[in-house]
């Protein structure tokens, strides 16, 4: 071979190898803040301070899942060891991360599996961070998670109770709620358009399976005749109807 194709190799291998290291630099960042971002939310369930403190920013905004925003004081001062009989696990599953340089950002959903006296339930909150390359290395500079709202287990109602929720309900002259039975189950149609199911949470407390953030409260006069429905949504009351037959 001669010393001009020695060269030309050695620079072709030069451009090829240089071209791959910033991908190879990427994937070793996403890997990274993978990997930090896991044990944030296991030092979150078992109340390490020590690591909440190494991976937030002194600056972080840090919004939880009722909507208060926190310090990384707050988070870092709260921190502890679960009450006797209870615990807290925390996988990450769905996990994305994009780095830009020296500021990444993820999502993904932490499923959450609670244990109290032997009993266990499981909650799921989606979140995303945005992580940043400091002098210590890669901090958390904001995080915003919410509660993924879950439909409540349905109870079942006597048929008695049922056809006491049956009946046309209005709110004005323009907006019509029909409350259908079909056996033991019930229905709900607005303005004529198409049927869906409604489900009991409690007696008196109705939900449409998919729509976890509303519900529909009956209403009931002092001798207990259903008089309207309320349609709640995230707790506040966002339609009033009147039963009219």
């Amino acid at each position: 071979m001669s010393c001009r194709r020695r060269v030309l190799s050695r620079v072709t291998l030069v451009v090829l190898l240089t071209g791959c290291f910033p991908a190879f630099a990427a994937e070793d960042v996403a890997a990274l803040i993978k990997r930090q971002s896991q044990e944030f939310s296991d030092a979150s369930a078992s109340g390490d301070a020590a690591v909440l403190s190494r991976y937030l920013d002194d600056r972080v905004t840090f919004m939880i899942e009722d909507g208060s925003v926190v310090s990384k004081h707050d988070i870092v001062a709260s921190a502890g060891p679960a009450p006797s009989g209870m615990s807290n696990h925390l996988v990450q599953t769905d996990f994305n991360v994009e780095v830009y340089g020296t500021v990444a950002v993820t999502r993904f959903t932490d499923q959450s599996t609670v244990t109290v006296a032997g009993q266990v339930s499981h909650t799921n909150y989606r979140s995303t961070e945005v992580w940043q390359k400091e002098a210590a290395g890669w901090r958390m500079i904001s995080s915003q998670t919410i509660a993924v709202p879950q439909d409540p287990p349905a109870i079942t109602l006597p048929t008695t109770v049922l056809d006491e929720y049956a009946g046309t309900y209005k709110a004005g002259a323009d907006f019509t709620f029909v409350i259908t039975r079909h056996g033991d189950e019930l229905t709900g149609a607005v303005n004529g358009g198409k049927p869906y199911a409604l489900k009991a949470e409690l007696k008196d407390v109705l939900f449409t399976p998919g729509q976890p953030r509303l519900r529909r409260i009956v209403q009931r006069d002092a001798g207990g005749k259903v008089i309207g429905v309320i349609s709640r949504r995230d707790g506040h009351d966002a339609l009033i109807l009147k039963r009219t037959s």
